[in-house]
């Protein structure tokens, strides 16, 4: 059974979502980004990322990649993941992953 697709704004995806997002590309996301057509046929790029429930496609140009990263407080300024931040959320995921298993 393939998992439904979802293609949504970053801006309009849930906070948890995006907490796994940056665990999972904690060197920024533009040279992560993939084209493909949307259902008018145009090509848009979108940044993959793909959860047990969802594959998403989040719509992001490259400079709105570069722009999320550069506003965001929990990368520091070479766009790297901060260590403190990172160790928080796998420390959050892995613990909703040990309640899956109960």
């Amino acid at each position: 059974m393939s998992k439904p697709r979802v293609v949504k704004d970053y801006d309009k995806i849930d906070e948890s979502v995006k907490q796994q997002i940056k665990l999972h590309y904690p060197e920024g996301f533009e040279q992560h980004l993939v084209k493909f057509q949307n259902k008018e046929g145009k090509t848009v790029s979108a940044l993959p990322f793909e959860t047990e429930e969802v594959y998403y496609l989040i719509r992001m140009t490259i400079l709105e990649a570069q722009e999320i990263i550069e506003e965001d407080d929990d990368y520091d300024d070479d766009g790297f993941l901060k260590e403190e931040v990172k160790e928080e959320y796998e420390e959050k995921f892995d613990d909703m992953d040990e309640d899956d298993e109960d």
